[in-house]
């Protein structure tokens, strides 16, 4: 009897005592489990209630530091709207949505990349935030003869080696991929050593990590930078970004704007002038005058040669950011040769240029808020 009793003890002891350690170590390993999937779903990206408030900026302290957004302190124009700027009143994103993105483009580090600071969601305006860069944008000094002395060819050659870097972080490096849509002169801006940051990412795309095309039924962008597939078609890629880097180099190199180009030599425009230089062996005929004394033979010819291939008709036929990165760093770089360009006039478009502001699509990546800076 007293055996019986002794163990009759010891259960009822031990027992509530495993019970409670089991219980324990459930509700640790829930936990756990928990603090793990919360996470990967938010921490990862960036969406968790700390980072968003730690962006927000109030509207009296933008408005303050704009002079209530007088055109004494606006920088320029972007792709929806004036360089320090909010979006439209009449924006159909969400606020939530708009946070989160926010979140997501601040999220994006790299030194050709303007910062963004914050954001403001007072008084029904939704408005980003990006650190201010001092030099202007690449279009006030390439196309203005009083200024394109101040960029030799030297500066010009690191600067189109640092802005494919920043494009070659947002398709491959950055999570999730981004294609920015609206890459030009005027969307570059010089730091005060000027070296480049890529800004407004108003018409940016969000890829999936195995998508490699979207669609959309309104196009936006800048005519004389678009790749002929989505000027007339809506199809756009990372191959629409490297189109546009494309122009963007011709120009770099030349000092002339592709989309106000001047008749020359039969050319319609700067890629066919560009174009037919190349076929006539004197591709340095297109080099900028106030260049013509100090320059590398080598680094404008290729410069050239990559332009020439990154705006080829067949989106298969450009190389990837990747690839003119690596090339762009080697001394001694061979390249295929370039078949004849894609070009696009006004006739091939109606004569219209396209509708610019938000979308309407049928991609299936996300969009971008139109960015403030």
């Amino acid at each position: 009897g007293n055996g019986r009793r002794s163990w009759s003890i010891i259960i009822a002891i031990v027992a509530p005592i495993a019970a409670f350690i089991l219980l324990f170590i459930l509700t640790c390993w829930l936990l756990k489990r928990g603090t793990r999937k919360y996470n990967a779903i938010h921490g990862e990206n960036g969406y968790d209630i700390t980072t968003i408030e730690s962006l927000k900026y109030d509207f009296t302290t933008i408005e303050a530091a704009t002079d209530k957004f007088s055109d004494a302190n606006k920088l320029g124009k972007g792709g929806f709207g004036e360089v320090y700027k909010r979006l439209s009143r009449g924006s159909g994103q969400g606020t939530e949505e708009f946070e989160n993105e926010a979140v997501l483009i601040a999220k994006l580090q790299h030194r050709n990349l303007v910062s963004v600071l914050g954001f403001c969601l007072e008084r029904d305006e939704k408005i980003l935030v990006y650190e201010y860069v001092p030099n202007k944008s690449l279009d006030y000094f390439i196309f203005d003869r009083a200024k394109e002395g101040q960029l030799d060819w030297s500066r010009r050659y690191k600067i189109i080696g640092r802005i494919a870097c920043g494009i070659l972080y947002l398709h491959e490096d950055s999570r999730p991929r981004i294609i920015h849509r609206d890459l030009k002169a005027s969307n570059i801006l010089l730091d005060g050593d000027m070296s480049p940051q890529i800004s407004d990412f108003g018409m940016a795309r969000i890829f999936g990590i195995d998508q490699t095309q979207g669609t959309t039924r309104k196009i936006a962008g800048t005519y004389g930078y678009m790749s002929p597939e989505y000027a007339m078609q809506g199809k756009f890629s990372m191959k629409s970004d490297v189109y546009s880097f494309g122009v963007l180099v011709l120009e770099i190199i030349s000092g002339l704007r592709n989309r106000d180009f001047y008749e020359t030599d039969g050319a319609e425009d700067l890629i066919s002038y560009a174009w037919k230089l190349w076929k006539d062996e004197r591709p340095l005929e297109l080099l900028n005058p106030v260049l013509k004394n100090d320059y590398s033979r080598n680094e404008v010819t290729k410069c050239i040669q990559l332009g020439l291939l990154c705006v080829q008709e067949d989106p298969a036929d450009r190389p990837t950011m990747a690839t003119i990165v690596l090339k762009l760093n080697r001394h001694s770089a061979k390249l295929p040769m370039p078949k004849q360009p894609a070009f696009v006039f006004d006739s091939r478009t109606d004569g219209r240029m396209p509708d610019k502001g938000l979308e309407s699509d049928q991609s299936t990546t996300q969009s971008m808020p139109p960015s403030i800076n």
